[in-house]
């Protein structure tokens, strides 16, 4: 084979083209041929500088975009309100739940309750409220554990107002001890809160480990 094909090859290498020869029939010329080999060089060093160019200038728009910026991230003052409003949540359930102990300890302590009740009938009620109050406690505490305690909670609150109400109407009940019942109530639906507050978070935080838009 004759010099001006090699040539060609080797231009076609730089090219990224076929060489339409062995590339090892190529380097072997390249290595006895001072010619070619020096004809290589040559238009390696020119296809390089073709393809080099010196990057055009930018103008440096660093403070122009940090101006730009806004002052916070979207979102981020609704999120600052959602926890002002979960806090503020569950300092209220705390309260309620230090009430309801108060209301239930002087019955579970000395067996004395309203309307007279029996002993044990006292003992059991004030364990029983005392309960509630210690899940209002634990819900105030770790809110993730509001979805679990709600049905329990809810059902009870559910069931104790038709009856209150029932047994006002009748007479079996005073006025004073029906409104304590309302501490309950308030305590159901400061659970139910921040139950309804979880699971939107957690709709929230699947949404976005799809990728789908909220």
């Amino acid at each position: 084979m004759q010099c001006p094909e090699f040539r060609e090859a080797s231009s076609a290498r730089l090219d990224g083209e076929p060489l339409g020869m062995p590339a090892r029939a190529l380097d072997e010329h390249l290595a006895g041929c001072a010619g070619c080999a020096a004809w290589a060089d040559d238009a390696a060093r020119v296809t390089r500088r073709t393809r080099l160019a010196p990057a055009p200038q930018v103008p440096d728009l660093t403070a122009a975009v940090l101006a730009e910026l806004p002052r916070e991230l979207p979102g981020a003052a609704g999120a600052a309100r959602s926890r002002l409003a979960g806090t503020a949540l569950r300092l209220t359930l705390l309260t309620v739940a230090v009430a309801q102990a108060g209301l239930a300890w002087p019955a579970l302590a000395s067996g004395t309750a309203a309307m007279s009740a029996p002993v044990h009938m006292a003992h059991e009620t004030g364990a029983w409220n005392l309960a509630v109050a210690v899940a209002f406690l634990a819900v105030a505490a770790a809110p993730w554990l509001a979805v679990g305690a709600l049905p329990f909670l809810g059902s009870f609150a559910a069931l104790l107002v038709p009856v209150t109400l029932a047994d006002l109407g009748a007479g079996h009940v005073h006025s004073d001890r029906a409104a304590a019942h309302l501490l309950l109530i308030a305590g159901v639906a400061l659970v139910a809160a921040l139950a309804w507050r979880g699971r939107r978070r957690r709709s929230a935080g699947a949404v976005g480990r799809l990728g789908v838009p909220a």
